[in-house]
């Protein structure tokens, strides 16, 4: 087997929910690595509540794109030699095991368990993976692949911002966001870019349900210093308010008007379902205007309109931008006696043919935090195995979206898909990520499947298997510039020591 890691301390004995699994498996040096990705629950809420924000028009969930750094190499498999097995098989079952049904199902039933995870890398990109919730002691674990935990592409370190959201699906989240609190992988991978041991298990908080609360009315001053979510909504309103409003200094920039103002068709008094409406002129138009009963002619006496100084001189202010609607007269005698002399003539019109005016009312969403509770116990939980023999049927679950080499796009991403085979009889070779000992499985998926559960012995009617690896390559076996194999690293003793480590691992309750 080969053995390139560093020891980290002493012999480690195989304890709590895996022991009598591992009492078979032979123990060697300290393979494991983790390290905290979220150190509290305030911390946690806020990455759930970065996520659900708004960038632009779509929340950051909405803008990932499927991680595949790899897919520029896509390199050749070389045939290796068997997998190292280090010990007995074993393996750990499944959360939810329900009672052996008869029915044979004719479709597919895809997995409750599976879901994306989401986290930012290096360059600051939200990207995702494909992952699963896996059995563990306190029900909230997670695998993927190890490149969706750590940022091996030369830079080592983990992934900021680092969420699974099970069914995920444009944007909801069912079952709530689970934030990574501590990850669990080979040392190997983490300090060396070994992709034999490209696997990683992530304890997570509770579920994080964000939503966004119920609207509040708020002035508009309010509604500009608020940074979450808020709506202005316009709400129609007669002339004159709308002339009243824009008079107020304090709201005179939430009040517009929409159309054009449609000269009144002048039918005349006696046309059939004519209406009288009136209309402010100017002062030099009512002068001129004729008394008596037709279009344009006097419709009473001009009305006089007590207003305070400011409001006089906004509506000064208006005039100059738009006379037409702003006609009337203004007089400032002093701060005291501030008055706007308003003129009307008639118009005899059908309805329907004036202007529509509006104010914006301001709305705010204050958002809501909700624990949904632990992971394994709203989705279950796929069972483990390890040092199992090669050649076994797998169903592989995933979110591919990735194109081709080619450029050729097959999948959106927007729904999980699944590939059936056996696994290949030998390890594969792939030197460009130090691979040696690998193992494959005709399947077109592309990029964004990346950390997809391989499941043995899975169920269909009970939607249950047991994870016996995780989408790590994605390969273009025969040149033709079409992904056609997808690779795994073999789940031996060390990776069950790395499994049992976290699935014994608890990630605190979520208080806030």
């Amino acid at each position: 087997m080969k053995r390139i890691l560093i020891p980290a301390g002493g012999a480690v004995l195989a304890t709590g929910l895996l022991a009598a699994g591992l009492a078979g498996t032979a123990q060697a040096n300290p393979d494991w690595a983790s390290d905290t990705m979220v150190k509290d629950a305030p911390a946690a809420v806020e990455v759930a509540k970065w996520w659900q924000q708004k960038n632009g028009e779509a929340s950051y969930f909405a803008t990932a794109k499927p991680y595949a750094w790899e897919h520029k190499t896509a390199a050749k498999m070389d045939v290796g030699g068997k997998p190292s097995i280090d010990g007995k098989p074993g393996q750990a079952a499944p959360i939810g095991e329900e009672k052996k049904t008869a029915a044979k199902a004719k479709n597919i039933n895809l997995p409750k368990t599976i879901g994306k995870v989401f986290f930012v890398t290096k360059d600051g990109e939200p990207s995702w993976c494909s992952a699963t919730s896996i059995q563990g002691k306190y029900r909230n674990l997670v695998a993927t692949a190890g490149h969706c935990v750590y940022d091996v592409a030369g830079n080592r370190t983990l992934m900021d911002k680092w969420v699974f959201v099970p069914g995920y699906y444009q944007g909801k989240t069912p079952w709530g966001i689970y934030v990574g609190k501590t990850a669990w992988v080979h040392y190997d991978l983490a300090v060396f870019e070994d992709f034999d041991r490209d696997y990683a298990f992530v304890t997570v908080y509770d579920g994080i349900q964000v939503g966004g609360g119920t609207a509040e009315k708020v002035s508009a001053a309010d509604f500009a210093k608020w940074t979450g979510k808020k709506e202005a909504k316009p709400t129609e309103v007669s002339h004159e308010e709308y002339r009243k409003g824009r008079l107020n200094p304090a709201t005179a920039d939430d009040y517009f008007a929409e159309g054009k103002f449609s000269k009144p068709q002048l039918v005349g008094p006696d046309y059939p379902g004519a209406v009288v409406e009136r209309v402010e002129v100017s002062q030099a138009t009512y002068r001129n205007a004729p008394v008596g009963k037709g279009n344009g002619n006097k419709f009473g006496e001009p009305e006089v309109e007590h207003v305070t100084y400011a409001e006089g001189l906004k509506y000064l202010e208006n005039q100059q931008k738009n006379p037409a609607d702003f006609p009337g007269t203004v007089k400032l005698d002093d701060r005291t006696n501030v008055t706007i002399t308003h003129y009307y003539v008639q118009a005899w019109i059908k309805p329907g043919t004036v202007k529509k005016f509006y104010k914006n009312d301001f709305y705010i969403f204050k958002d809501y935090v909700k624990n949904v509770g632990r992971l394994g116990d709203n989705v279950g939980g796929q069972g483990f195995a390890w040092n199992q023999k090669t050649q076994q049927n797998v169903f592989v679950f995933g979110y591919p979206a990735a194109t081709h080499p080619d450029g050729n796009k097959v999948y959106t991403g927007v729904t999980p898909k699944w590939c059936y085979g056996k696994t290949s009889a030998k390890s594969v070779e792939i030197p460009a990520y130090k691979v040696e000992e690998q193992v494959a499985l005709k399947c077109s998926m592309t990029p964004g499947a990346d950390g997809s559960p391989w499941l043995i012995k899975y169920s269909n009617a009970k939607r249950l298997g047991y994870v016996n690896g995780v989408t790590s390559l994605f390969i273009d076996q025969d040149g033709n510039k079409r992904l056609d194999y997808s690779t795994s690293a073999y789940f031996d003793g060390e990776a069950a020591e790395i499994y049992q480590r976290a699935a014994n691992s608890w990630s605190g309750t979520l208080k806030f």
